[in-house]
């Protein structure tokens, strides 16, 4: 009764052609199969191992109403769906009836989970009549798979969604608590067996309630994915792409690099480079990691995108928070 991957999230986008678009043409994904309705559209894309569903119209209003355009549906391919399904139902989750033969079950916030047998993991999306598209845009395909899921949630909830998730086989990996001056993040992360299915649980820390985590929770209506996290094997070469395509990044200060040549004296040779595309760097025990993350291009600058790329590490990037924090006030005008 165990999640073993993720086969597809859905995105429920209010302007199908711009969000398409940006996922395509920008992010670099293409093309797989459509299914139309009268009243709906919906769309399969992909690159490497990560599929994603843009739907829009008939059955989507409700939640964008609610909470703009966001993930609605993180779909989990499991060892046993009946056992999966009925244990979630124990921990806490609501029927939700099934897309096609696929039982789903209420998540967090607004978002649910499709569970589909592991031996149809691959397959198309349930529910629907696909039509197969031959994309013929095919730009370098940087992005291998799905690294991991980021979730942002309430404070003080994270131990009850980490108790919830259990039940899904989603065992906890590593926690961390971050405080950023007049805020704070806690964060626990839960992955399955696997290793396939990664959710990076996040929280305020403070009762402020003026943090980034905050002002989230209030552009989405409650809790939700905050980004996805997308595997890259070159990530300077895949941010340079990109940002030629039209995507926007965060843009990093200054003084970031200059504290960066200190924490990694082994590759100075890299520190130009980063400095050039505005890519993160992070250690940990195991190794290091490079990342950057995308600005929002949705109304409610909700939902981002992350490049990451992994050098033995295991964590998530927590320091890159710290380090940030204190590069900006570093650079920030002295005030008479």
């Amino acid at each position: 009764m165990v999640a073993r991957s993720i086969p597809f999230i859905e995105l429920y986008a209010g302007d199908h052609e711009r969000t398409v678009e940006h996922l395509t043409t920008e992010l670099g994904l293409s093309r797989v199969a459509e299914a139309a309705g009268r009243t709906s559209r919906a769309v399969l894309l992909q690159q490497g191992t990560l599929r994603l569903v843009v739907t829009s119209g008939d059955g989507t209003e409700d939640f964008l109403e609610a909470h703009g355009d966001g993930i609605a549906d993180i779909a989990l391919a499991c060892s046993d769906v009946t056992g999966t399904r009925a244990a979630a139902l124990a921990a806490g989750a609501a029927d939700l009836g099934a897309t096609g033969e696929a039982p789903v079950v209420s998540g967090f916030g607004a978002v649910r989970h499709t569970l589909v047998p592991e031996s149809r993991a691959g397959g198309l999306p349930p529910g629907r009549e696909w039509v197969p598209v031959a994309d013929r845009q095919r730009p370098a395909a940087r992005i291998r798979l799905l690294d991991h899921v980021a979730i942002c949630v309430e404070g003080g909830s994270l131990e009850r969604h980490v108790e919830f998730y259990a039940a899904f086989g989603l065992q906890r990996y590593s926690s961390e608590f971050v405080d950023v001056g007049d805020s704070s993040m806690d964060s626990v992360v839960v992955r399955s067996a696997s290793g396939e299915v990664t959710f990076t649980l996040v929280a305020p820390g403070s009762t402020t309630g003026t943090g980034q985590l905050d002002a989230f929770l209030r552009r989405n209506d409650g809790p939700g994915v905050q980004h996805l996290a997308l595997l890259v094997d070159d990530i300077v070469a895949a941010v340079t792409e990109a940002a030629a395509r039209g995507v926007v990044f965060l843009q990093t200060p200054a003084p970031y690099y200059d504290a960066l040549a200190a924490r990694f004296p082994d590759i100075p040779e890299e520190i130009g480079r980063l400095r050039a595309t505005n890519v993160l760097a992070d250690r940990d025990e195991w190794g290091y990691l490079l990342q950057l993350f995308t600005t929002s291009p949705h109304p409610r600058n909700t939902l981002f995108y992350e490049f990451i790329q992994r050098h033995g590490a295991r964590g998530f990037g927590s320091a890159n928070i710290r380090a940030l924090y204190e590069a900006v006030e570093r650079d920030r005008p002295a005030v008479p």
